[in-house]
């Protein structure tokens, strides 16, 4: 069990069976009455985000997750599907349970899938991935002085700013948090 003195950004609880993390957490003590701890949190399951006040002192369950290193395998129009590395055991996530994980998923790729009472909930992609350019128009002799940019289109369909300098077919370096781009990477 978690106190609401162990509530930080990036903590996973429980709340009536459902597994959540926290989004932020500030402590607060008013002038008048008990200290309270303010906290938004969203559900690992269904992505719904709340706005909780927790009495200090309160206590709330710990989640039963499990993470476990996954392969990813293939789409199909049901969702998604990875093996696990250790077992080879396949399983399916529904496409809805993926989010914009998806839009780095390539084959082969190895994610961590995250488990609540054994059921599939969700992946977590690596921090940076390496994707092709598929779409992008040419740049323009010149435009690299204004530091600009232009969208460009994934192999994965995901869409990203980019330096005038890339062309279609370049391997780029993409930050999977915030979806910018970081570097072009050679081949």
């Amino acid at each position: 069990m978690y106190s609401t003195q162990d509530f930080r950004k990036g903590l996973k609880i429980e709340i009536e069976g459902e597994p959540y993390i926290i989004v932020e957490a500030q402590h607060v003590k008013p002038g008048k009455g008990a200290a309270m701890v303010k906290t938004r949190i969203k559900s690992l399951i269904s992505g719904n985000v709340l706005d909780i006040n927790f009495r200090s002192g309160d206590k709330v369950d710990e989640p039963n997750l499990e993470q476990r290193e996954m392969q990813y395998l293939y789409p199909d129009e049901d969702g998604y599907h990875f093996m696990d590395t250790d077992s080879y055991e396949q399983i399916q996530i529904k496409k809805d349970r993926i989010g914009e994980a998806a839009d780095y998923l390539q084959e082969n790729c190895n994610v961590k899938a995250l488990f609540h009472n054994g059921q599939a909930i969700g992946v977590e992609v690596p921090t940076f991935v390496v994707l092709r350019v598929a779409e992008t128009e040419p740049g323009i002799r010149g435009d690299t002085a204004s530091g600009g940019g232009k969208p460009a289109k994934l192999e994965t369909g995901k869409v990203v700013q980019v330096p005038f300098f890339v062309n279609e077919g370049d391997l780029i370096r993409v930050d999977t948090r915030d979806g910018s781009y970081m570097e072009r990477v050679n081949k």
